[in-house]
């Protein structure tokens, strides 16, 4: 798209940056899918995932830094919800997407490259 004769790609790649970080994280797709039915508390979260409150505040820290999720202040507690309506349609049209692979390759990443074997 171009705006005031300047190219502008930069923004939309970085969203979609944002968003598969996000859902690298088996832990974090499951957050997003909890958060999609209704905002929560930390502490719920947890228990209902069966993670420690350590290991959730990160993913949640990461979820909050790519934009994805916000807190909300409800009294003495900290609430959590989706940063947009839309990330819950979103995330239903990814579940939903047919995706074509073979059943012996699985996507890996490391150090020196991403590749899908």
């Amino acid at each position: 798209m171009y705006r005031h004769g300047v190219l502008t790609i930069a923004p939309d790649i970085e969203v979609l940056a944002r968003f598969g970080r996000a859902l690298a994280d088996p832990i974090r797709c499951r957050l997003l899918l909890a958060l999609r039915q209704a905002p929560a508390y930390p502490s719920d979260l947890a228990d209902s995932l069966g993670i420690s409150r350590t290991r959730l505040s990160n993913h949640l820290a990461c979820l909050r830094d790519c934009g994805l999720v916000v807190t909300v202040p409800d009294g003495r507690r900290t609430r959590y919800e989706l940063a947009d309506e839309r990330l819950g349609h979103a995330l239903d049209d990814l579940r939903t997407a047919v995706v074509a692979v073979e059943s012996d390759r699985t996507c890996v990443e490391n150090d020196d490259e991403e590749r899908c074997r």
